[in-house]
């Protein structure tokens, strides 16, 4: 159920705050903050949404933790690798909050939705000021009230399902392209993921609001929307309104303004044959398809609770290539789960062989308490699971290599994103099936999708030249 914030009650918690985070540092000035994102697209647009907020309460961006004034760490549990990078930041901010006595310390996302989490960081982490997690983010400024009028630690967590919050402030990160949510939870409640019960059910975003939503970023210059969802392939089962995926992306697509749609993350037991037509019929949906497999074994697949077969997946692999030949396909795997032989860990390679992925993100199984594959006793060793971990990756890495390299000498598509992070002197972006290109340009392409002559290949990027 859609639920429209209350604007007024919100607007008289920002002024309140931005009225007392004056009085925040000893030398008075505006006060910084700092968001550090685990996890998932989902986390890092909800991320945008905790800048928007802050910075409408006067809080303004801070380069780092240590000059923060305020920090906020948005969580993810989908790894344990995850929850521990938390844990130790959060033990690091200890000696840095007895020094800054000012400094306030906020832990949101899926890991506060684990109530072992929340009590270990009440008795462990007594420095930390703000618990709430991921069905209320549109409180934190009630929540930021509170702390600075009762100067104690405000844990908000709701158990319920929740709402969907409509028109949260939020700031971009990129000014050209935009995540956007049509649903949120997840109802496949996989053996392995922690998701459904940190998330909730599945509930979908109505058409109008996502189709607003879309209008305003084009307004506001966006050329790129990425919709998300943890199985976009479901979209609108808990709508009145009879529609689905599908449908929303032929009216995605008569927005003026936006001209690439891309989406994810697509479910093998729920995508339809329409979908993959619409994919090819519409000129704006990038032809890109991230499918995610987890394991080839029919066996493990089951005991996964996947609900598809080694075939069934081959098939839909099949058909999307043939209504569109040069769509690029990505895939998550999970080497190492409970039970998995030698000749299921062969099935998955071979899923990979044939596939030929343009790439894949890989894990190493983890075990996330709370889930049924969690309880089993077959768990397989640390040497076993690393071992086949780094067959994959020489695998798929070589597959990677040869699929990008059949670029070189074409004439790619790329929205100009402008300067890469990790080298000002070049721009980049993104082809039409997902491809990073690193080229010169002109600085006023930046924003528009230019023409690029691909030159050269490395496994996880391309080079190019303007043309």
């Amino acid at each position: 159920m859609t639920e429209r914030i209350d604007f007024e009650t919100q607007a008289r918690y920002i002024q309140e705050v931005r009225e007392r985070i004056g009085s925040i540092r000893p030398d008075r000035k505006p006060p910084t903050y700092y968001i550090r994102t685990f996890g998932c697209q989902m986390n890092e647009n909800e991320s945008e949404k905790y800048t928007g907020m802050l910075e409408m309460m006067g809080f303004t961006p801070a380069s780092d933790m240590e000059t923060a004034d305020f920090v906020l760490f948005n969580t993810c549990c989908v790894r344990e690798n995850a929850e521990l990078k938390v844990f130790g930041h959060l033990g690091a901010l200890k000696g840095l909050k007895r020094e800054k006595p000012w400094m306030m310390i906020a832990v949101a996302g899926c890991m506060m939705q684990e109530p072992h989490v929340v009590e270990e960081i009440k008795n462990k982490y007594k420095h930390v000021d703000l618990v709430f997690g991921t069905r209320n983010i549109h409180e934190l400024p009630k929540n930021l009230y509170e702390r600075l009028t009762e100067e104690k630690c405000v844990i908000s967590v709701y158990d319920t399902e929740g709402y969907i919050p409509e028109g949260v402030p939020l700031k971009r990160e990129h000014k050209y392209k935009a995540w956007l949510s049509i649903m949120y939870g997840c109802n496949n409640f996989c053996s392995y993921c922690i998701v459904p019960y940190v998330r909730g059910r599945e509930r979908s975003r109505a058409p109008f609001d996502i189709l607003e939503e879309a209008r305003i970023l084009a307004e506001d210059g966006v050329k790129e929307i990425t919709l998300l969802g943890q199985n976009v392939n479901s979209y609108g089962k808990t709508l009145e309104e009879k529609t689905d995926f599908t449908e929303l992306l032929y009216r995605l697509s008569e927005v003026k303004g936006i001209e690439r749609i891309r989406f994810m993350t697509s479910h093998p037991k729920d995508i339809s044959d329409s979908l993959i037509i619409a994919m090819s019929e519409l000129d704006k949906v990038c032809k890109h398809l991230h499918l995610p497999l987890q394991a080839g074994s029919d066996r493990i697949l089951k005991e996964m609770n996947r609900r598809y077969t080694k075939q069934r997946y081959m098939d839909i692999v099949s058909f999307a290539r043939e209504k569109m030949p040069r769509i690029a396909i990505t895939t998550d795997i999970i080497v190492g789960f409970p039970g998995e032989t030698e000749e299921d860990f062969l099935e998955t390679l071979d899923v990979v062989r044939k596939t030929e992925y343009d790439m894949a993100y890989t894990f190493i199984y983890s075990v996330r308490k709370g889930t049924k594959a969690a309880e089993r006793e077959d768990q397989i060793p640390k040497e076993v699971k690393n071992n086949r971990f780094q067959r994959l990756l020489e695998v798929q890495d070589a597959i990677s290599l040869k699929k990008n390299r059949e670029y070189i000498g074409r004439i790619e598509a790329v929205l100009n994103e402008g300067p890469s992070k990790t080298d000002k002197t070049v721009c980049t972006g993104r082809t039409d099936t997902n491809k990073i290109v690193n080229f010169m340009a002109p600085e006023d392409t930046v924003g528009e999708i230019i023409n690029v002559r691909i030159t050269d290949a490395g496994a996880w990027s391309l080079e190019g030249e303007t043309v």
